[in-house]
């Protein structure tokens, strides 16, 4: 059309040009009729569907599945633009596709979440050509659908043969088997030199006239909590996941394998308070309250409370347990304010405190240095770094285990971590 115009205006000077424009513009005239003959006769031309997940996975890629079926008399070009939730904040997403006339069609996109939430998608829209492509018709379908954003079950199945498998190879260790003084029975044996012989059973030595012991082992099903520190700490971001989402997904996974390892699960968050909490139970619901309490719980820009955290551990845990403590700590001097807390909170229970290596310093130690400003930034980066191990040190300085980590790694260290303390019996 562009060209006609301007050949118009030439023909202002060349008198001939114009018989033959005119001719031009009534065929291209035509050909729009036709066009729009062959995209709009056919009342449904296009039948089209967006397949969602129930639920998302929070951290990965989720796929969605956009269906067509070609009902055109030939082959259509077409363009999808498919209006994604807000939180996507994505405005360019389009697919482009030619699918042969009268078949159906898969096409599959993956979403990667970032923020627990519910996720609103608005209208598919599919636009449609064909070969001569002066017109676009748009159909628009599925309106308004909602996908809730869960935390990361997709790991949680990923990671749930760890359960099974001897992981524990990683530390040069081999599976021993420990013999017990708690009080969960195994059976009773012959004494043989060297048992304890306050567990000699005096009925069934006098029945078979000769000495037999009660043999007991490790109790199986132990507690297992994972502690979230919710407050200011814990916003920072990391590959679009704030630290809190990290730990979020390791106590889901880390509570399915606690419950196929036969203990039992609980968890709790805190900052100026203790809330979420779900006591520590072996039943076969406990995943699905767990889950729905990872999904609702909401984090604050808070001071964390360690004070009020130790009074609520030893009101309401009087067993001793292992308590997978998701904080994070930047200095040393952050460290020691909480120390007391978390020396108190070991005395009754395995405490395992896990926090975080900055990545982004990482990074930083290994760029090469050009200038002074960059002799400056990269000290302060050593500084801190080796602060982070000055942390592990003191902590481990008085007994409490400790998980330095990268945010990626999380939940396979924390898993790793939960069947060493099972493999050498120190719960």
């Amino acid at each position: 059309m562009i060209a006609i115009v301007l050949l118009f205006i030439l023909a202002f000077f060349f008198e001939r040009l114009e018989d033959y424009l005119v001719l031009g513009f009534f065929i291209l005239i035509g050909l729009l009729v036709v066009d729009l003959f062959l995209l709009y006769l056919p009342k449904s031309g296009v039948m089209g569907s967006r397949v969602l997940p129930d639920k998302f996975s929070n951290g990965d890629e989720n796929p969605v599945e956009i269906r067509l079926r070609n009902n055109y008399s030939f082959k259509a070009s077409y363009r999808i633009i498919d209006e994604l939730p807000v939180q996507f904040q994505k405005r360019d997403f389009k697919i482009e596709t030619t699918p042969e006339k009268g078949k159906a069609h898969t096409l599959t996109y993956t979403a990667r979440p970032v923020e627990r939430g519910e996720f609103h998608f608005g209208s598919l829209n599919v636009f449609v050509k064909s070969g001569i492509g002066l017109v676009w018709r748009k159909y628009i379908f599925d309106h308004n659908a909602m996908v809730p954003n869960y935390p990361s079950f997709l790991q949680m199945r990923k990671y749930e043969l760890m359960a099974f498998t001897n992981k524990l190879k990683d530390y040069g260790m081999k599976k021993i088997r420990r013999i017990g003084h708690t009080m969960e029975f195994e059976q009773i044996k012959d004494y043989t030199l060297g048992d304890d012989v306050r567990n000699i059973n005096w009925k069934a030595t006098a029945k078979r006239n000769q000495l037999m012991i009660n043999q007991f082992q490790d109790e199986k099903s132990q507690p297992v909590y994972s502690v979230i520190d919710k407050g200011r700490v814990m916003k920072m971001p990391f590959e679009g996941l704030k630290l809190v989402d990290y730990a979020i997904n390791a106590t889901l996974v880390i509570s399915n394998i606690a419950l196929k390892k036969g203990d039992k699960a609980g968890m709790f968050s805190f900052s100026s308070k203790v809330d979420n909490q779900v006591m520590a139970q072996k039943r076969s619901s406990q995943m699905n309250l767990i889950l729905e309490t990872l999904y609702n719980l909401e984090t604050d820009f808070r001071e964390s409370d360690f004070s009020r955290l130790y009074i609520d551990i030893k009101r309401k845990i009087t067993q001793r347990s292992l308590l997978l403590l998701y904080t994070n700590f930047e200095t040393l001097d952050a460290l020691h304010r909480q120390l007391p807390y978390l020396q108190a909170i070991a005395k009754n229970h395995l405490l395992v405190v896990v926090f975080f290596e900055n990545t982004e310093l990482s990074q930083m130690l290994e760029e090469p240095v050009e200038n002074t400003q960059d002799i400056f930034t990269k000290t302060i980066a050593e500084k801190f770094a080796y602060e982070k191990k000055l942390i592990v040190n003191e902590l481990n300085k008085f007994g409490i285990q400790t998980i330095l980590t990268k945010p990626q790694e999380l939940t396979v260290n924390t898993i790793n971590k939960y069947l060493e303390i099972k493999a050498r019996g120190l719960l």
